[in-house]
């Protein structure tokens, strides 16, 4: 069942950036209470209207997605800001949901982190994660990961909260020490970022349930995501038992892309083997589905009555 909003998304009004950051806040404040935020990973404006419309709290701008999806590299840090500036502008005019993003490491040492708080909260961003990596970056769940020191880190962190300019613009910190120095000094990172200012930790890609009920142990009172990334490093659980170790960011950052990717690939196969369609009719969303989550009716309706005179519509414009 749609769980779209009202109105004309993207063209009509929305929430501001101030008020998705509120709720974001919220919703970080109800995992303390057992309410645990799912956070689906989207590359494009379609993920994030279906996130909306499947009812989840928040989407994430995932940056492998975005390298993936968007430019068809790996995620080894060659996207730029510019480039995710631009993109997190297109996702927060597509939904209603506050939008988390991916800043990778900031793109550089700390007054490139205070340019990049500044350039993504205006992009509408309601939150930031920031890692630990030296450049050029790696996914979490590859190898071979170098770290910059703690210091250098936290300093990093402390400009970007300095930098924001609304202070309920949540900043995440990444470490991805496990790969490289183990859980422990993984762990003792995550403290450390909490002392410099972060909101949110994010311990990437422990290896094991012990691990992970360590990191929810030692890092208790503080919100903490857990990244469950499908054939990688981390125990795949229920949510509950993430809840129950004690993350309350459950976060699927290239789920919805690479199902996507699975049925874009079983269509094309099938097209390519058949030359026709119609007999996949049922495999696809409907011509219906489509028009409706991008609000054609809404859209038509707003059109047909934009189309008159002032004098005719005045009264009427507020029911947009």
């Amino acid at each position: 069942m749609s769980q779209l909003r009202s109105g004309l998304t993207g063209a009509g009004p929305m929430p501001t950036a101030g008020e998705r950051r509120q709720s974001l806040r919220r919703a970080l404040a109800a995992t303390f209470e057992g309410t645990p935020l799912v956070l689906p990973g989207v590359t494009d404006a379609l993920g994030a209207r279906l996130v909306e419309q499947a009812g989840f709290g928040a989407v994430y701008a995932t940056g492998a997605g975005l390298a993936n999806a968007q430019y068809g590299v790996p995620d080894l840090g060659l996207v730029s800001l510019g480039e995710v500036v631009e993109h997190v502008s297109r996702l927060t005019e597509a939904t209603h949901l506050p939008v988390v993003v991916d800043a990778d490491t900031g793109y550089g040492a700390p007054l490139s982190v205070m340019r990049a708080v500044r350039l993504l909260e205006r992009a509408g961003a309601a939150a930031l994660q920031l890692e630990d990596q030296e450049m050029p970056k790696r996914c979490g769940h590859f190898d071979d990961h170098a770290l910059i020191p703690v210091g250098h880190m936290q300093t990093k962190i402390a400009a970007a909260v300095h930098a924001r300019t609304d202070d309920d613009l949540v900043v995440i910190a990444r470490t991805d020490a496990r790969s490289v120095e183990g859980i422990d000094a993984a762990i003792a990172r995550g403290q450390a970022y909490v002392e410099a200012g972060a909101d949110v930790i994010f311990v990437e890609a422990p290896r094991t349930v012990e691990e992970l009920g360590l990191v929810g142990l030692q890092l208790h009172g503080v919100p903490l995501v857990v990244n469950v990334v499908e054939g990688g490093k981390t125990p795949q659980l229920e949510l509950k038992e993430y809840v129950d170790l004690g993350f309350g960011i459950v976060l699927y950052a290239n789920y919805l892309m690479r199902s996507m990717m699975a049925a874009g690939r079983d269509a094309l196969t099938h097209l390519k083997l058949h030359g026709e369609t119609a007999t996949r009719a049922n495999a696809i969303a409907t011509w219906e589905e489509r028009q409706s989550l991008f609000q054609l009716p809404e859209f038509s309706k707003a059109q047909a009555l934009l189309d008159q005179e002032y004098d005719d519509v005045r009264d009427r414009i507020g029911d947009l």
